[in-house]
């Protein structure tokens, strides 16, 4: 369980992977459920997770924002290359900014943002197939059901 249960998005302002004159804001997670999924190039795990999170991001079930933690630009931008890219929005968090607010620990780890901007779930670890079908999506249809801001 986190600490940042229900409580809102930190306020952020971090550039985009792809393009660092592009700043993202926590306001992008407002007005609709959305899946915000830690990652590096440096993360074994985070190749195992990868399918998984190419079937939510091809199914539209809900958007998916990356966060490139810890990294290098030129390696998450290889890495997304090289595997695919299911993302929505990619920030790079080379410094643990977001993370740090966030309290991550490691990668990957993964959290649903409901439509109010407030962070409504947290897990350490890969998302499974089982995990998506049996725990988050059902969460996602629920946040979806809740009333907007």
């Amino acid at each position: 369980e986190s600490a940042m249960i229900d409580k809102p998005m930190p306020e952020l302002s971090l550039p985009s992977l792809y393009d660092p004159d592009v700043m993202l804001t926590h306001d992008m997670f407002k007005g609709q459920v959305t899946l915000l999924n830690i990652f590096g190039s440096w993360c074994a795990a985070c190749v195992q997770e990868h399918p998984t999170l190419m079937d939510i991001g091809q199914s539209g079930a809900v958007p998916i924002v990356g966060v490139d933690w810890r990294d290098t630009r030129e390696a998450g931008m290889r890495w997304l290359a090289r595997y695919e890219d299911p993302y929505d929005a990619v920030i790079f968090d080379e410094g643990s900014l977001l993370a740090i607010d966030l309290g991550v620990t490691g990668a990957p780890e993964s959290f649903l943002i409901g439509k109010d901007g407030r962070i409504r779930y947290k897990h350490v670890g890969i998302i499974t197939p089982e995990l998506w079908r049996e725990e988050i999506k059902p969460l996602v249809a629920v946040l979806n059901a809740e009333a907007g801001l």
